[in-house]
């Protein structure tokens, strides 16, 4: 495994892939130098095979003079990978845990990290809006990849996915039926516009842009899995900085802060769930108590894209 792993990095081609990554950014300011090595390197050889590229050293040279070259390059790169109600335990986690937690605060800032195409977007709202909580509630969505941003925002979802969505969304404890949700559009349906009230779909990178604001609950779950350790440290910095006291961060099935450099700084809500909430203070209490909640927050968005 060790030896595979150091070929990947260190052979020719991983080299290329490396002068490939250095090249991206420094001519389009996409940073994936960080990104887990073996799903760049698989991501790159995707892209090289439907190419006509003989080489990936060719490619950088098509990257480097080639802007729509880059864009086609940019989508295998970008994790679009995400689905509706994804893993029904940890939404009925949330609806338990979490939820009653929010229901106090007098105003809710909501921010999903990493949007792909929206789908976990639209499974928060409906709970939050099955809670009662939509109308008080700002919703921050976020991505760095624009076309996948603009889909997100359009709320348009293949007709042949609704099954298993409808599956996830009552597995996750949803209380009414599911087509309440959406209109059916030949062989796609679209999201209720109730849904994205109150939604501002914005662009953010995680690797280079800086704190994004004073949230209430953070979503980022299945995007931490590729990247590397320092990398991964580096963004939950971020989320650790965008948190109010008392806040959540919510991580993917296969994601963790155990190994974290800033575990410490967060409690564990439910385990097999990843549900964690950042401690009030840097030193750890047997019971922290929650206080009256500020109904805003004083952090800055940072390369935000209102679309409408």
């Amino acid at each position: 495994m060790t030896g595979s792993r150091e070929k990947t990095e260190t052979g020719n081609e991983g080299i290329e892939a490396r002068l490939l990554l250095e090249a991206i950014y420094l001519k389009y300011g996409y940073d994936f130098r960080d990104y887990a090595p073996t799903h760049i390197q698989r991501r790159i050889n995707h892209r090289l095979s439907i190419s006509g590229c003989p080489t990936i050293s060719e490619m950088t040279h098509r990257v480097l003079n080639d802007p729509s070259f880059f864009e086609g390059l940019l989508q295998d790169l970008s994790i679009n990978v995400t689905h509706m109600f994804r893993d029904p335990p940890f939404y009925r986690a949330l609806r338990a845990e979490v939820v009653p937690r929010l229901s106090t605060y007098p105003f809710i800032k909501v921010w999903h990290a990493g949007c792909a195409t929206g789908e976990e977007v639209y499974s928060f709202s409906i709970l939050l809006q099955e809670e009662g909580l939509k109308d008080r509630t700002q919703t921050y969505a976020t991505d760095f990849n624009a076309p996948i941003l603009e889909q997100a925002m359009q709320g348009i979802y293949p007709m042949d996915r609704i099954r298993q969505y409808t599956a996830n969304y009552h597995d996750a404890g949803g209380r009414n039926s599911f087509a309440d949700y959406y209109t059916a559009m030949y062989d796609s349906v679209v999201m209720d516009t109730s849904l994205r009230k109150k939604v501002l779909f914005s662009l953010h990178n995680l690797v280079t842009d800086s704190v994004f604001g004073e949230m209430n609950i953070i979503f980022c779950r299945n995007v931490l899995i590729y990247f590397n350790r320092d990398l991964q440290d580096r963004v939950i910095k971020l989320f650790l900085d965008s948190l109010c006291p008392g806040g959540f961060l919510c991580l993917g099935s296969k994601e963790s802060l155990v190994f974290s450099r800033y575990a410490d700084r967060f409690t564990l809500v439910k385990g097999k769930d990843n549900i964690y909430r950042k401690r009030r203070s840097n030193v750890a209490t047997a019971r922290e108590v929650d206080p009256v909640p500020s109904p805003h927050g004083t952090g800055e968005l940072i390369n935000a894209t209102v679309n409408g």
